[in-house]
């Protein structure tokens, strides 16, 4: 749990802040990371189960995050909703990745 907990800090630090500069309010931005970041985290994984590999996983779990981030933005009176959550999500799995291959964290 504290290997999520550090990855989901590390989510919003990277995510909340273009979600602001976007036009969003906190509670907007602060939310919608909140709501995809443990299913991305915990379910996703169990597709290992039926073979889909690593990098098949990071792609579909990516792209739900994606959509249900544009779609709670928009909800929310973000315009451009679907380029902000492009970019906010691209922005903290390169942050991630990059963590993880430098440091092996989280």
């Amino acid at each position: 749990m504290t290997r999520w907990l550090a990855a989901f800090v590390l989510t919003q630090v990277l995510e909340v802040p273009l979600y602001l500069r976007s036009g969003a309010g906190w509670r907007t931005a602060l939310l919608a990371s909140t709501l995809t970041h443990p299913v991305v985290w915990f379910a996703f994984p169990l597709l290992s189960r039926v073979g889909v590999g690593y990098w098949g996983m990071v792609i579909a779990a990516e792209t739900f995050a994606v959509g249900v981030e544009a779609l709670w933005l928009s909800a929310n009176g973000v315009r451009r909703a679907f380029a902000w959550s492009l970019l906010a999500n691209a922005t903290s799995v390169a942050g991630g990745l990059l963590i993880r291959s430098l440091f092996g964290w989280p």
